[in-house]
């Protein structure tokens, strides 16, 4: 069974080498009970380890049942001890943190049993040592004799075909001593027991056979296994087949030790459980460079909220903006700055000119294009992805939203709003302008309607809005009404609305250029919720301001009864809301203070081209429904032509006809500017001193009486007289006021003169035969739209992210089609923001690159702490080493410790740093009025504790790898 065969041991000692075994050979029953006696220093336990696997031999052979273990490495000698041998130690060598049952255990975790059948069979063998009623005790709540019981229980347990004790009985009184001597008999009868003892007298009392020892050699044997039997040569062994050396692989793995992670976590952690007061200490060292990281992390995630919040607000008042007609403003700047650093190649000895308003008519011509709208609308609709990367896609459309209020003294056009032009702070011209100008306006903060079209995210209009009164609208005829965070209503939309008299404030900017005392309404007006909510509208699509008379449509807006009865017959819209934007909102998507449903256009559009008179202009697109005329074309224009040229001889034909024809906008500027009007425009190249010289030129008292003096003079006067220089069919007032004028006056009024006549000539020419207008004009006039192809699309990213990712589908759709179908697009709000989110990023790195080093530190720390386990727990390395641990659980073991050090740290850190977050936010909200919330994404408090455990994980590799190595003999030794 066991056989030692000239087994030498020698220990290099400096530069000498110790021969503590010199040829030991020795044979062994199955069973029996053999003392090894011999002065201290002899060899006896050197032979005992090297029995038990736990030292090498230097030479010689040890057999096990008939193989020898030459060639054995190291995963097979655990095996061995594992499997085939039990050790009792004069010290117990039990493990303190461990229960008496996980002391058991422990052997049968190497060997992989199954909790249960673990568990059944530890509890067996210390009944059978009369430990049955001591499971859960710890060694050291028990006497010595106790523990030694519990050492032969855990020997025991896996049961061993061999039972090595070394000195059992040293540390015990003689009656405990005998105790044990008699359980160790009783095993003998089963198993080989062989102890190493100093008492002759308890060997040959209870041994079977009694071996001595002298300076490493075998001086007497009292039984050998048989002394005059000569030993069989041997006959040579087959050489093994492959099928024998898978037999026997297949064998040696499954008798390999292996304790698994969960095993070593236990053991880690009771020995930890034993230090509480160090390992949270050392927890709290490794915990501070993750509080920096975590409390860096939630400032940075709360920075990055708000700006999300921030650009989402953001994107959701200024989206990508495609027009039918648009111009790169971009491209435009950049071929003007291109054009002007081309142009200045020439000496700097004198001063030259800059053609810089050409460059810029040039560029813009070059760079304004038509966009297909209708062809990219479509491929907006089939893209899948968009969805997920916009708040919404807005589609506009050219018809005109025309809302009305009606009372008691009639209507009143709410929408477009006129407030503007009625005070004369705007012309009609200046007014359409703006109009046309669209989101652009409303972006720069000079829209004049106060109905704007909300955007069609229910959930966005959630986080920007608090819905104070009412509801969100939920039908096309239902509007809300939008306050201020303080819960006021500019004025401006009150006298917009009705809800104050606009006709107050009619005039009130000429009258106050012309100095006339004026006032304002200066009054805080207070409304109660449901008076706001009571709120209704009219809408009246725009060829319902038409009725057809004598075959053509004429405009019935001057007719207050006819307006009356059809905004009575116009769509009611009531306001079903009121909403105000939310404190921490930094944008809002409604721009004005009526927000009203996509639908509400939608519905628009189907009733004006479901109209008559579009129909009729639809059936008959060569004639001008508003005057029963063809409308001009190329293949008519030459006649045109020749009753031009015709009509430029009658002169005075032409002057009788020029202020009902001129046009309206330019002439009436004009003029007023000749007659001294104040509330004109200055002319160009003017100033203002200037231009009230020339009005005190006239001798007039102050500018209203010039300027009726004035249009009372030009009212009668002869304009050919002017325009020929002949004087004499004037009247004397009228000569009076034409020698009042200055050259550059009387110079603006002949120009004037000249652009009415050339207007009249050819509105005389075509008169009765062409109308002066076209198809386009008139169904732009109607308000006519055709929902496939809108007049801008608006689109709301969701980020800035998805802003470019919109680009590139864009840029896309641009490669796809032809140059004439690409798209051109105005992005207002550019590069405004994105650069933020990568200076707080480039700040947080930064930052958490400096609290890093702490946490290395505090991890090379924790790998010195683990070292010191190591060193502490040097005796346990001996013990699991002892009952078949390998190399790799021993560093297993002290991996887990560092693994629940780092784990601690980890959610310590964590822990504390959302505590520390409550303060941070009171100070921020303190210090600023920011709505900036720290706090640590669950994400990244997973990913720094995930951190905290590797980074202490490759702390204790080094500490770990010693204690693999360490001597399992020399480190029973360690007290």
């Amino acid at each position: 069974m066991l056989s030692l065969k000239d087994i030498k041991k020698d220990y290099v000692v400096g530069d000498s080498t110790v021969s503590a075994l010199k040829g030991v050979s020795i044979d062994f029953r199955e069973n029996e009970f053999v003392s090894i006696l011999g002065p201290s220093g002899c060899g006896k336990t050197t032979l005992l380890n090297i029995i038990g696997g736990l030292d090498r031999y230097t030479s010689g052979d040890l057999n096990i049942n008939g193989k020898s273990t030459k060639d054995f490495k190291d995963c097979d000698w655990d095996s061995y001890r594992n499997h085939s041998i039990g050790f009792v130690f004069q010290s117990y060598n039990l493990i303190p943190h461990q229960t008496v049952l996980s002391n058991v255990e422990l052997a049968l975790t190497l060997s992989g049993v199954s909790k249960s059948e673990r568990r059944e069979r530890a509890v067996k063998a210390l009944e059978q040592v009369g430990l049955g009623d001591q499971l859960h005790k710890k060694p050291n709540q028990m006497s010595g004799g106790q523990m030694q019981r519990v050492a032969i229980a855990r020997a025991l347990v896996n049961e061993p075909d061999i039972l090595l004790a070394d000195e059992p009985t040293g540390a015990l009184d003689t009656e405990t001593s005998v105790q044990i001597m008699e359980l160790l008999k009783s095993i003998s009868k089963d198993k080989l027991i062989i102890m190493v003892t100093h008492n002759p007298e308890l060997a040959m009392k209870y041994s079977s056979r009694i071996i001595k020892l002298l300076d490493g050699r075998v001086i007497d044997d009292s039984d050998p296994l048989d002394k005059n039997v000569v030993e069989p040569i041997k006959k040579p062994e087959k050489e093994p087949t492959k099928a024998d050396k898978k037999a026997a692989k297949k064998e040696r793995k499954k008798l390999k030790t292996s304790m698994n992670f969960l095993t070593a976590l236990s053991l880690s952690r009771n020995n930890l459980m034993t230090k509480k007061a160090r390992t949270l200490l050392t927890s709290f060292a490794g915990s501070i460079g993750i509080i920096g990281i975590a409390l860096i992390l939630s400032i940075s995630n709360g920075v990055q909220l708000y700006i999300d919040q921030v650009q989402s607000d953001t994107l959701s008042s200024y989206p990508l903006q495609i027009t039918k007609t648009t111009a790169s403003i971009g491209e435009i700047m950049n071929t003007m700055a291109k054009n002007h650093e081309d142009s200045a190649n020439h000496d700097k000895d004198k001063v030259y000119s800059q053609n810089a308003m050409g460059e810029m008519i040039n560029t813009l011509m070059e760079e304004t294009k038509v966009n297909n709208l209708e062809k990219f609308k479509k491929y907006l609709d089939d893209n899948s992805d968009l969805k997920d990367l916009t708040s919404d896609v807005q589609y506009t459309y050219a018809t005109t939203l025309n809302v009305f209020t009606e009372s008691d003294s009639g209507v009143m056009q709410v929408n477009p709003s006129t407030l503007l032009e009625d005070m004369g702070y705007m012309s009609s011209t200046q007014m359409e302008a703006m109009s046309m100008s669209g989101s652009m306006g409303g972006m720069m903060g000079m829209g004049t309607d106060v109905w704007s079209e909300m955007i069609d995210n229910e959930e966005l209009i959630d986080k920007q809005y608090d819905v104070i009164a009412g509801r969100l609208p939920e039908k096309y005829n239902e509007v809300v009404l939008v306050v201020d965070k303080n819960n006021e209503i500019n004025d401006y939309v009150l006298y917009s609305l009705g809800l104050l008299d606009p006709s107050s404030l009619n005039g009130i900017v000429r009258r106050a250029m012309a100095g006339e005392d004026i006032s304002v309404d200066s009054e805080q007006h207070v409304y109660t919720y449901d008076e706001l909510l009571d709120l209704k509208f009219k809408v009246v699509p725009t060829p319902d301001f038409y009725k057809k008379k004598d075959g053509v449509w004429e405009d019935m807006t001057g007719d207050e009864s006819y307006m009356k009865k059809a905004v009575a017959n116009g769509t009611e819209i009531s306001v079903v809301g009121i909403l105000r934007p939310d404190e921490d909102a930094s944008s809002a998507s409604i721009s004005g203070a009526i927000g009203y449903r996509h639908d509400l256009m939608t519905y628009l559009i189907d009733e004006v081209d479901n109209s008559e008179i579009v129909k009729e202009q639809i059936a008959n697109p060569d004639i001008d429904v508003f005057t029963g005329l063809k409308f001009k074309t190329d293949e008519n224009a030459a006649d045109t032509d020749s009753s031009s040229e015709t009509v430029s001889d009658s002169t005075a034909d032409t002057e009788s006809k020029a202020d009902e024809t001129a046009d309206s906008s330019d002439t009436d500027k004009k003029a007023g500017l000749v007659a001294g009007d104040s509330s004109m425009e200055i002319p160009e190249g003017m100033t203002e001193e200037q231009y009230k010289a020339l009005m005190e030129q006239s001798g007039a008292s102050d500018t209203g009486e010039l300027a009726d003096m004035g249009m009372n003079a030009m009212g009668s006067m002869d304009m050919s007289a002017i325009q020929g220089g002949d004087m004499s069919s004037l009247t004397e007032t009228q000569k009076k006021y034409i020698a009042s004028l200055s050259d550059e006056q009387l110079e603006l009024m002949k120009q004037m003169l000249k652009e009415q006549s050339d207007t009249n000539a050819d509105q005389l020419a075509n008169s009765g035969k062409y109308s002066t207008s076209n198809y386009d004009n008139n169904m732009k006039t109607l308000g006519y739209s055709v929902v496939e192809d809108p007049d801008s699309i608006n689109i709301y990213p969701v980020d800035f992210a998805s802003k470019e990712k919109i680009i590139d589908i864009i840029d896309d759709y641009n490669d796809s089609v032809g140059e004439e179908d690409k798209i051109e697009y105005t992005d207002y709000v550019g590069l405004m923001m994105s650069s933020i989110t990568s200076i707080i990023n480039a700040i947080g790195y930064v930052l958490i690159a400096f609290v890093a080093i702490s946490l290395v530190v505090s991890s090379i720390m924790i790998g010195i702490i683990t070292y010191i386990s190591v060193l502490e727990r040097t005796k346990e390395i001996g013990i699991l080493r002892s009952i078949g641990a390998s190399k790799r659980d021993i560093s297993r073991v002290f991996n887990a410790e560092t693994v629940i050090v780092g784990f601690v740290a980890g959610a310590l850190g964590i822990i504390i740093s959302y505590l520390l977050t409550i303060p941070i936010n009171m100070i921020i909200a303190h210090l600023t009025d920011v709505p900036i919330r720290a706090s640590i994404p669950v994400s990244a408090a997973v990913v720094l504790i995930a951190i905290s455990v590797c980074l202490t994980l490759i702390a204790g590799l080094f500490p770990s790898r010693v204690a693999a190595k360490k001597d399992p003999v020399i480190a029973l030794r360690t007290e």
